[in-house]
C-alpha cells in the first residue's frame, strides 16, 4: 500500500504516542517526533510490531535548526507529506499572574505557540504540494476560557488558537486544511507532573474524584477521524471534555 506521511510532534509520550499507534493503524507512514529519542525507537518498534511503519526523528521544536533537520528528514522520505499534528506543548506552574514566573510564561509561549508556527512553516510547502494537506493544532480548552493560576497557560492557548483561525483563513482556496483540537481534563503520565515540577501529589489532585476523565488515547481517536474524512470536510474546532466536566470550573468529583 502506498503511505502517505504523517508528521507528530511530542511523540514520545501521552496524546502524541497514541496519535502515532493511531494514524499508523490507518495506513499512515507516521514520522515521529520529540526530544527523547530513546522513547520514540521504542515507540516505533512497537508500530512496526504491529504491522505499521513510523520513522522516529529527535525535534526539539524550540529549536529553528532541528526543526529544519526535521523538515529535510521528511523530503527525504520522497513520499506525499498529507497530515501536520502539532501536540508538542505542555504546562509549567499553576501561579498567578502577581507572582507567575517569567520563565515558565516564556517556555510555554515557546513550545506550544512558536514551536507550532516553526513547524507549520516548516512543512506547510509539503503538505499543500501534497494536494490534499490537513494540519492539526492541538490547543485546549483553555485557548477557550481562562482560570484563575491558569494565566500563562491559557495565554500561550489562546495564541495558538489564534494562530490556527489565522492560518485557515490564509489558506483558503489552497488544498490545506486546518483543524483545531481542544481537549479539557485529559489524563496523561506527564502533563500534570510537568506542570508541577515533578510533584506527584500535587498532580495527581488534579484528577482526584474524577472516575472516567479523557485519556491520550481518546484525543488520538478525534484526530484520526478528523484528519481521515473526505478532504472537502474541514473541522475547524472541536472541543472535547470528560462527561464528568461540564465545564472549566464545573467537575463532578465523587470521594
Amino acid at each position: 500500500m502506498d503511505r502517505t506521511v504523517a508528521v507528530v510532534t511530542g511523540a514520545s509520550s501521552g496524546i502524541g504516542a497514541a496519535t502515532v499507534r493511531r494514524l499508523a493503524a490507518e495506513g499512515f507512514h507516521v514520522v515521529a517526533a520529540a526530544r527523547r529519542r530513546d522513547r520514540l525507537d521504542a515507540l516505533a518498534a512497537e508500530v512496526s510490531a504491529a504491522g505499521g511503519v513510523a520513522t522516529p526523528i529527535r525535534c526539539d521544536v524550540t529549536s529553528d535548526q532541528e526543526v529544519a533537520r526535521l523538515a529535510a528528514a521528511v523530503a527525504e522520505l520522497a513520499a506525499p507529506v498529507t497530515l501536520l499534528v502539532n501536540n508538542a506543548g505542555g504546562a509549567r506552574g499553576l501561579d498567578p499572574v502577581a507572582s507567575g514566573s517569567v520563565a515558565d510564561w516564556q517556555w510555554m509561549y515557546d513550545v506550544n505557540v512558536l514551536g507550532t508556527l516553526r513547524v507549520t512553516q516548516a512543512l506547510l510547502p509539503a503538505l499543500e504540494a501534497s494536494g490534499a494537506g490537513t494540519v492539526v493544532v492541538l490547543s485546549s480548552t483553555a485557548g477557550l476560557i481562562v482560570y484563575e493560576g491558569g494565566g500563562g497557560y491559557a495565554a500561550a492557548k489562546h495564541a495558538q488558537t489564534a494562530l490556527a483561525e489565522t492560518l485557515r483563513l490564509e489558506l483558503c482556496g489552497r488544498p490545506v486544511r486546518v483543524v483545531e483540537i481542544d481537549p479539557g481534563m485529559v489524563r496523561t503520565d506527564e502533563f500534570a507532573l510537568v506542570r508541577f515540577n515533578g510533584d506527584a501529589e500535587k498532580a495527581a489532585a488534579v484528577y482526584a474524584g474524577v472516575a472516567k476523565p479523557l485519556v491520550a488515547e481518546d484525543i488520538a481517536e478525534c484526530i484520526a477521524w478528523s484528519a481521515t474524512l473526505p478532504h472537502h470536510v474541514n473541522i475547524d474546532r472541536m472541543v472535547v471534555r470528560p462527561l464528568a466536566q461540564a465545564a472549566q470550573h464545573k467537575v463532578h468529583r465523587v470521594f
